[in-house]
C-alpha cells in the first residue's frame, strides 16, 4: 500500500473499459480512492461491482457519471477509445484545468490498428494538451501495458514510459507507476509521447504475428528501480 501523504483521488473516465478497470483494480490495491466515471453510471455502478468482486477486501472503489468523477478528483486518467477522446475532453474541460490529467488514449484507427496513425497534433496526448490549453498538465502514460496483465495477481514483464508538461506532474504519475506494481521511466517532454503512443501499434501487429496478448517494452542497460 502506497504511504499515506501520496493517497490521491483517482477518477478514470471512461473507466468501465478494460484498461480502465485494469488500472483502477491496481490502484484501489495500493490504497488510493478511485473513482470509475462513464457517461452511464449504471455501467459505472456496475464496473465497480465487477472489481468489488476481484478485489474481496474492501477498497474505496466509487462509480460516478464522468463529469461528476472529474470534480472529485486529484487525478483525471483518461481510457477513453480514440474515436471519443475529444469529445470527451471538450465536455470536461472546464473541471480538468486545475488536475493533473494522465492520457492512457492510442490514436488506432480500426481496422488498421496495426498502422501507426497519430493526429496533426503530433500525439493523443499532445492532442490534448491543445484542447485543454496550456496551463493544464497532461502526462502519457500506460499506453504499452496489457489489461490482462493489469488485472491478474502476476509480476507484469513491461515498463511505463511517461512523457509530459512538467518533470513535477511526471513525478507523481511515476509514483502512480510505482504503486500499480511496475516500472517507470521519465521519458521527457510531452513531445515525445508521440514514440510511446506509435508503439502500442507494433505491439499489437507482436501480439498477433506470436497469437499472445500482452507483448510489451522493457528498458535494458539500466539498474531497475534507479
Amino acid at each position: 500500500m502506497t504511504d499515506k501523504a501520496s493517497i490521491y483521488t483517482i477518477a478514470i473516465i471512461g473507466g468501465t473499459g478494460k484498461e480502465g478497470k485494469g488500472l483502477a483494480y491496481r490502484w484501489a490495491k495500493a490504497g488510493h480512492h478511485v473513482i470509475i466515471g462513464s457517461r452511464s453510471f449504471e455501467k459505472a455502478q456496475a464496473a465497480v461491482q465487477l472489481l468489488d468482486e476481484m478485489l474481496v477486501e474492501p477498497f474505496d472503489l466509487r462509480g460516478m457519471n464522468n463529469a461528476d468523477a472529474v470534480k472529485a478528483c486529484d487525478i483525471a486518467v483518461v481510457t477513453v477509445p480514440y474515436s471519443a477522446h475529444r469529445q470527451t475532453l471538450e465536455a470536461l474541460k472546464p473541471y480538468l484545468l486545475d488536475k493533473i490529467v494522465i492520457d492512457v488514449t492510442v490514436p488506432l484507427k480500426p481496422p488498421k490498428v496495426t498502422r501507426v496513425s497519430m493526429p496533426l497534433e503530433g500525439s493523443a496526448a499532445q492532442e490534448a494538451q491543445a484542447i485543454l490549453g496550456k496551463e493544464a498538465r497532461v502526462v502519457a502514460a500506460f499506453q504499452n501495458i496489457s489489461h490482462e496483465k493489469l488485472l491478474s495477481q502476476d509480476e507484469i514483464e513491461c515498463d511505463v514510459l511517461v512523457c509530459g508538461k512538467g518533470k513535477e506532474a511526471r513525478q507523481i504519475v511515476l509514483g502512480l507507476v510505482t504503486d500499480a506494481g511496475l516500472i517507470g521511466w521519465d521519458a521527457g517532454p510531452i513531445e515525445n509521447s508521440v514514440v510511446i503512443e506509435g508503439m502500442t501499434s507494433i505491439l499489437i501487429g507482436l501480439n498477433i504475428q506470436h497469437k499472445v496478448s500482452s507483448a510489451g517494452v522493457r528498458i535494458t542497460g539500466i539498474t531497475r528501480g534507479k
